[in-house]
């Protein structure tokens, strides 16, 4: 009896893996359905959004990269800063 339980507990493991990424999944299928949409409205449009988009994402990329750093910078003083009631056992935050 405890392997079927084992094996009924997998599978649901395996369920809730497959409904976490179904969100990215649905987006992803949205936005082509949107890109259908626009080809079929406006196709040089659509062409030109599928060209400029990645390029769009190469010029962002730096900041996004800036973006990072400061929040593990924010995320050092907000550990070195709160150390000190840490180590003295003061009340804990989530």
């Amino acid at each position: 009896m405890p392997r079927q339980h084992s094996v009924a507990g997998a599978n649901l493991q395996r369920g809730a893996a497959y409904q976490q990424g179904s969100g990215k999944e649905a987006r992803a299928i949205v936005k082509f359905l949107l890109w259908v949409i626009l080809f079929v409205l406006c196709w040089p449009l659509a062409l030109l959004a599928l060209v400029l988009y990645p390029l769009v994402w190469l010029l962002l990329l730096p900041f996004r990269l800036v973006g990072i750093a400061v929040t593990g910078v924010f995320e050092l003083l907000r550990a070195v800063i709160t150390l000190p009631a840490r180590l003295l056992g003061g009340p804990a935050r989530a």
